[in-house]
């Protein structure tokens, strides 16, 4: 018999909450280990779920929920309960078109992620990777530039949800001015933050023209999505010092990182690891496991993604 809901992927902390539901429940993990074979199973054996559990970990077996493959998916399919707050890799849009609707983690992320965009600012103004570096090359703190201080700076947050809402809260702890960013201020920032989701409106959002307009020796971070920064325009500017250090977490063409910014001693790279701790994946997949539940027993979700809010 086809169960009622289906882990698509994987489930590593709230393992508790997992058995829990399966007492209550037929949920089952996917076992399908290619696309192809992900789309067969659709029409069998997982012809009458439900429900899906998507984590990230799913698409490099079944590739990302594009329109091509939602129409494949189970028709008896209502609800998508997807584990991260950056949807961009499931075509929402086509998912309602088939009435399924799909809920992510928002809030579940906004500590860690604003943790790691306050960490990449210090970084930046303080230049602690070079240091860093100094040190285990035994140079002391030799041919390293004095850094800045915080106090005092204004920090323009680009997308104030509630990622940017919490990273303001960090960083008024450091006395610093801290402004809602939009592209008429760029040139009052001495610091700009990116929290903003990608979409078609904000692949790019910053570009050459943005560069320009932005202070002489601005420091820019990215906690958000790769794709919202044009790359190769920012190595050109962080050449010249128009950006005097970036602070990145992701990248347009991850795990892949333009060697220019590889290549620089004022950049600070990270993997990817904006939610990369214990508590805050626990909370995830607890808020899907919120999320699921509530499909299963009310016909509902709890948090939908923006998109599915007025679609019953």
């Amino acid at each position: 018999m086809s169960p009622t809901a289906l882990i698509v992927g994987a489930v590593f902390h709230a393992i508790n909450r997992l058995e829990r539901l399966q007492k209550l429940h037929s949920i089952e993990y996917c076992t399908s280990r290619s696309r192809e074979e992900f789309i067969q199973d659709c029409s069998g054996k997982y012809r009458d779920v439900s429900v899906f559990y998507l984590s990230p970990q799913a698409h490099a077996t079944v590739g990302y929920f594009d329109k091509e493959l939602v129409e494949k998916l189970p028709q008896g399919l209502r609800f998508i309960t997807y584990c991260g707050a950056g949807y961009e890799s499931i075509d929402v849009h086509a998912c309602a078109e088939r009435r399924i609707l799909v809920s992510h983690t928002p809030m579940a992320v906004d500590d860690a992620t604003a943790d790691v965009a306050a960490l990449l600012i210090l970084n930046c103004c303080r230049n602690v990777n070079q240091f860093s570096e100094n040190i285990r090359a035994g140079r002391w703190n030799n041919g390293v530039s004095m850094g800045i201080d915080p106090e005092g700076k204004t920090l323009g947050i680009l997308g104030m949800g509630g990622i940017g809402k919490t990273l303001a809260k960090r960083m008024a702890g450091f006395d610093m001015k801290v402004i809602y960013h939009n592209r008429r201020q760029l040139d009052l920032e001495d610091i700009i933050s990116i929290h903003v989701p990608l979409s078609p409106e904000t692949a790019h959002l910053i570009d050459h023209r943005e560069f320009t307009m932005m202070k002489d020796g601005v420091i820019l971070v990215n906690t958000a999505r790769g794709k919202v920064i044009n790359e190769q325009v920012l190595v050109r500017f962080l050449e010249t010092g128009k950006v005097l250090a970036v602070g990145l977490d992701v990248f347009e063409e991850e795990p892949k990182i333009h060697p220019g910014l590889l290549a620089h001693s004022r950049s600070v790279l990270l993997p990817h690891i904006g939610t990369a701790t214990n508590e805050s994946r626990h909370k995830m997949e607890s808020l899907v496991f919120d999320n699921l539940e509530a499909a299963l027993t009310q016909g509902t979700l709890i948090t939908h993604v923006p998109e599915h809010r007025n679609i019953l």
